[in-house]
């Protein structure tokens, strides 16, 4: 249970790599437009924006690095819960797909992070 909970967390960090590279070097370059699917206009007037949101999903990326490395479920399981939060605030505010790119991927690694820890505890 242990070695499945860490493949998700590490899955998730990656997700957070991936998006951090997305939105800090390729919003405004053709693939990011195509992606999040925008105008030059737009992703031009937005690149700052998405930078910012690019380096604190870099942020929670090595906040799960941390918890991996540490092997401590409490950071694993704070970064999966902001992640989850986030992506449903995401999916609310944003966009809809949000929810199942981000927060489900997370509360999935989560759900498996607090029963390994529950079983580890036994």
């Amino acid at each position: 249970m242990k070695t499945i909970a860490n493949i998700l967390t590490a899955l998730v960090a990656l997700i957070h790599f991936g998006i951090l590279i997305l939105e800090m070097f390729f919003w405004n370059h053709e693939v990011g437009r195509k992606i999040f699917n925008m105008t030059p206009e737009f992703s031009q007037a937005s690149a700052v924006l998405a930078a910012n949101q690019g380096l604190y999903n870099g942020f929670l990326a090595v906040g799960l690095i941390w918890g991996l490395i540490s092997g401590k479920s409490e950071i694993k399981l704070f970064f999966l819960a902001c992640i989850v939060v986030a992506g449903i605030f995401g999916g609310l505010t944003a966009k809809t797909s949000i929810i199942f790119t981000q927060a489900l991927p997370a509360f999935i690694a989560l759900v498996f992070v607090f029963l390994a820890e529950r079983t580890a505890n036994k």
